[in-house]
């Protein structure tokens, strides 16, 4: 570990009168404290990483319970090497007689609680630092004017490469002025908003808001709504709910990967890619909608605004049970099986016995193996008992015509092609949504059936659930033969040491007991399918930008998460196709179920990001489409007007601002033909949701359409900005 220099703080000039040691004695004191302790655990946790990577692998639960200990322990490695003291965010002070534990956390001056991104403790049990998710570090985040919580004052500092460049003091009771820096309160974090940004969010743990924080900390049951308009910190908050709820809720933490995160696209997904592992979490699963369907990647846009509603109905992903229920069907017609010993009939009844052998839920193509098992029983009974039954097995498993006639009953299924006939065989597609009218079947009927669009993966995924994977049964037979052999094996040892054994008294001989054997045989460790990691079930699942999601979109989700425990993010203001209903009554129609019990709504409105400048302009283009947005209030102006001009100046006007400007990124909407770099990206308005940057220059913006869409579409590529707006027209 490198050494950090003598002080942690390195305040410019103009800060001097932060950087009397009456003010900060106590920090660089505590800070030295924390630099030993990071020292000592980062050498004791790579002893014991080498340790449990020597530990023999062993088989089982014994195999699994090695890889938890070296995944945690690299994953905690790894997030403390990733910082040094800048794993502290701040401090608070509590006011007399109201203080915290200071036995649970007391700083180095005695009242001090230093609250980190981690927990840190020293070798003698002396807690440094308060993960930042703990019940005790609430007030860190939550205090206020109106409620200080128990506070006298509360410091946050601000970190640059690794030391304290500037730190803010807020006062919360008179008693608190003492010893404490009261210079300038909110106004250090007013004007961190207005930073430079990056190709990546920027941390902004350390100054996360009473109103932000408050809903990270909320509980996971139900579906929590975090309604805000732009930059309102929705983002913020959907992501460090995640680390919360893995880090504090027993039952969203209790596995890794039990948590996924669905952002809108994958420009946002790589935005946002740094957040989590700076709050200490890696194992949350981030994906977009169409990660979760094999097909969605090459998926286009739905063109015909006709079919994409049809295919974002639940009604029409609810075809796909009658579609797949189409192809299991016993025969009603009874077979005569031969055997050496017999002939036998499979009477309809014994068909349809068979057909309801399969265990309820299970996918059509796992189910194939169980019925087929119960055929073969059925035969079996129906034979004399002195018939051999292992040959009498052999033998009905190589029956060609049983296995013609089960084929055609019950067949081997791709869900690409069920839902692909839906699209290419009319009868078929009335058959299962008799609800179309005979307009809408030939608007769904297409040449290529499985030219994929995004309307099609919420069908493509019902499909995959409810028919499986075609080759789960053939897998599962090769791993049960896979297991005989290996028992074959051990069975043979066994006799072998048992046949050496001259007294039969000896250890040799418990090998017999069935127990003993089982134990010699990890099936475990034999030949098995990786599940997918998207397929769930999720104990928790957070949705930004969920105002864009149809109705087939959100069975997706539901899926895969049967609690239905839920954080949907997002702005009805912002969806392009129009959000007339209350979020409570477009959740409880999905599937959510009613009542507050089930949906239970927050809001955000305060704007952060966005200048009252910019805001002033962006405010009628929304209203002027949806009278009742949420459009929030913006606490910060620069005094830099939205500027105007002509298309034509688009090279010159992003040129002018990357030549005065060393740091930052700007962002073209609305023309295609610019080329990206690596500071000026070049988007559409919906690929730019989410997204926020320094300069953004809106190109001919009337072209984006009329009504809500289009609306919204200028609503949210002006509301990018942070610092600077400019329209060409």
């Amino acid at each position: 570990m490198n050494h950090p220099p003598t002080s942690a703080f390195a305040l410019p000039a103009r800060l001097a009168a932060k950087a009397d040691p009456h003010l900060i004695a106590a920090d660089e004191r505590h800070f030295a404290a924390v630099a030993r302790a990071l020292e000592e655990t980062l050498d004791d946790l790579t002893a014991r990483l080498e340790a449990a990577r020597r530990a023999p692998g062993g088989g089982g639960q014994a195999a699994m319970d090695r890889d938890l200990e070296v995944y945690r322990l690299t994953a905690r490695l790894r997030a403390l090497r990733r910082f040094g003291l800048d794993l502290c965010l701040g401090r608070m002070v509590g006011a007399e007689g109201a203080a915290a534990d200071s036995d649970d956390a007391e700083g180095a001056d005695g009242s001090a609680h230093y609250i980190g991104r981690l927990g840190l403790t020293d070798r003698s049990g002396r807690r440094l630092l308060l993960d930042w998710r703990t019940p005790a570090a609430e007030p860190f985040f939550g205090a206020t004017h109106a409620n200080p919580m128990g506070l006298a004052s509360r410091r946050r500092y601000r970190w640059t490469r690794g030391r304290i460049t500037d730190y803010w003091e807020e006062v919360f009771t008179p008693d608190g002025l003492e010893g404490h820096a009261a210079l300038d309160d909110q106004s250090a974090f007013i004007a961190s908003l207005g930073q430079d940004r990056s190709p990546r969010m920027r941390d902004v743990l350390g100054t996360i808001q009473a109103d932000q924080d408050a809903i990270i900390r909320a509980g996971s049951h139900g579906a929590l709504v975090v309604d805000g308009g732009p930059g309102t910190g929705k983002t913020v908050v959907a992501l460090h709910r995640a680390a919360y709820l893995v880090y504090s809720d027993p039952h969203v933490g209790a596995h890794r990967g039990d948590v996924l995160f669905v952002g809108p696209h994958q420009p946002y997904l790589a935005y946002v890619a740094d957040v989590l592992p700076s709050l200490g979490e890696e194992g949350v699963q981030t994906c977009t909608l169409r990660d979760l369907v094999a097909e969605g990647a090459g998926a286009a846009a739905e063109t015909d605004p006709r079919v994409a509603a049809l295919k974002a109905s639940a009604a029409m992903v609810g075809a796909i049970e009658p579609a797949v229920r189409f192809y299991e069907d016993p025969p009603a017609e009874a077979l005569t099986v031969e055997t050496e010993w017999d002939d036998v009939r499979l009477t309809a009844h014994d068909w349809a016995e068979a057909f309801d052998a399969a265990d309820p839920g299970t996918a059509h193509n796992e189910a194939r193996g169980q019925i087929w098992q119960e055929l073969i029983r059925i035969l079996i009974d129906k034979h004399d008992e002195d018939v051999p039954a292992d040959r009498l097995r052999a033998q009905l498993e190589r029956d060609r015509e049983l296995h013609e006639v089960f084929n055609r009953a019950w067949p081997l299924l791709e869900a690409a092609d069920v839902v692909a006939d839906l699209w290419s065989v009319p009868a078929y597609l009335r058959m299962c949504a008799p609800w179309l009218g005979s307009e809408d079947v030939r608007a769904l009927r297409r040449a290529e059936p499985q030219a994929w669009t995004v309307s099609d993966l919420p069908l493509l995924d019902a499909a995959r659930r409810r028919v499986g994977d075609p080759e789960a049964s053939r897998r599962e037979r090769r791993h049960a033969a896979a297991v005989a052999a290996e028992r074959e094996r051990v069975n043979t040892v066994v006799a072998d040491l048992i046949a050496a054994d001259h007294d039969g008294e000896s250890v040799a001989t418990m090998l017999k007991v069935e127990d003993l054997q089982s134990v010699l045989v990890d099936e475990d460790a034999l030949d098995r399918a990786d599940p997918d990691l998207l397929a769930g079930p999720f104990a928790h699942v957070i949705v930004d930008e969920a105002q864009e999601l149809t109705d087939a979109q959100w069975q997706m989700l539901l899926q895969r998460c049967p609690s239905r425990s839920f954080t949907i993010v997002g702005d009805r203001a912002q969806a392009r196709h129009g959000f007339a209903e209350t979020w409570q009554e477009r959740l409880e129609r999905v599937g959510f179920g009613s009542g507050p019990a089930a949906v239970e709504l927050t809001t955000l409105s305060i704007n952060y990001r966005t200048p009252k400048e910019i805001m002033e302009e962006a405010e009628p283009v929304i209203r002027a489409a949806l009278p009742d947005a949420n459009v929030p209030i913006s606490i910060r102006g620069t005094d830099v007007p939205v500027g105007r001009g002509s298309t034509a100046d688009l090279d010159a006007i992003v040129a002018k601002w990357l030549a005065e400007h060393a740091e930052g990124v700007a962002c073209v909407i609305g023309d295609p033909r610019f080329p990206a770099t690596d500071r000026v990206s070049s988007l559409t308005p919906q690929l730019a949701k989410g997204l926020e940057f320094d300069l953004v220059v809106l190109v001919d913006p009337e072209r984006f359409g009329d009504g809500v869409e289009g609306a919204v579409d200028r609503y949210v590529a002006m509301t990018r900005a942070t610092r600077e707006l400019v329209i060409l027209e």
